[in-house]
């Protein structure tokens, strides 16, 4: 697979060292609220009963498997970290869902599948990683039937100011510090590089912006949540029908 992208490259050598501990520890690290977060993405997704579900930037499988779980539906996730998803495979074999979650390398922003293949998508902590966030949204919709639901969770700077201050002594000196202590420098590097990428990916592309580009890229009924006193960002939305 050509990986001469930029942000392809950084974000192998960022989450290739992780897969191994990458869930214990994104929960320590997002207070605890990171499933929270991602139960509330992938509730849209159930509502709508889809028999096919692609999710993308799936990591260790963690959405793909809730949702094989809750919707009984086909999983095919992607990702473009072989490690990850080799963590990923581990875990779906131990669930023995091997014939219901398929798990691929690719990327976000030109996915190896026909137009219109699945009932409905997922997508997590993906926009930050791309070059342009409209054009990924777009290959997305183009993956998916009219009418299917697409959720997708991502990181937030809290918009109230008072928060936003605490949010940022939290991301730029306690989680480096807290990912060194339980992780060692792998996650020192993630925890000193989240909190100024959310800022300057908010600053480029606000949520008034991303909400507009979800439009533009051919959904419909767009929704935001935030969450966690504006730490995470769930939306979702419809894939319109023309």
């Amino acid at each position: 697979m050509d990986t001469s992208n930029g942000r392809d490259r950084f974000a192998q050598q960022l989450f290739s060292p992780l897969p191994d501990r990458y869930d214990r520890l994104a929960e320590v690290l997002s207070l605890g609220q990171n499933a929270r977060w991602r139960r509330c993405m992938v509730d849209h997704v159930v509502a709508a009963a889809p028999g096919s579900v692609l999710d993308v930037a799936s990591g260790t499988a963690g959405v793909a498997l809730q949702l094989a779980d809750r919707t009984g539906a086909t999983v095919v996730g992607v990702d473009l970290t072989e490690p990850m998803l080799r963590q990923g495979k581990a875990r779906v074999e131990q669930r023995g869902l091997d014939g219901t979650v398929h798990l691929v390398v690719g990327r976000g922003q030109q996915l190896p599948f026909p137009d219109g293949t699945f009932d409905g998508l997922t997508f997590t902590y993906l926009l930050r990683y791309v070059d342009d966030p409209f054009e990924t949204l777009r290959e997305l919709a183009r993956v998916v039937k009219p009418g299917a639901t697409v959720a997708s969770l991502e990181f937030l700077a809290p918009p109230d100011p008072f928060w936003r201050f605490w949010w940022w002594g939290y991301t730029r000196l306690v989680l480096p510090a807290a990912g060194w202590l339980l992780g060692g420098e792998e996650w020192f590097r993630v925890g000193r590089f989240l909190g100024p990428n959310i800022s300057r990916h908010y600053r480029r592309y606000p949520v008034w912006w991303t909400v507009r580009a979800w439009h533009r890229a051919g959904f419909h009924q767009v929704g935001v949540r935030q969450m966690s006193l504006g730490g995470g960002l769930v939306m979702w939305g419809t894939r319109s029908s023309a």
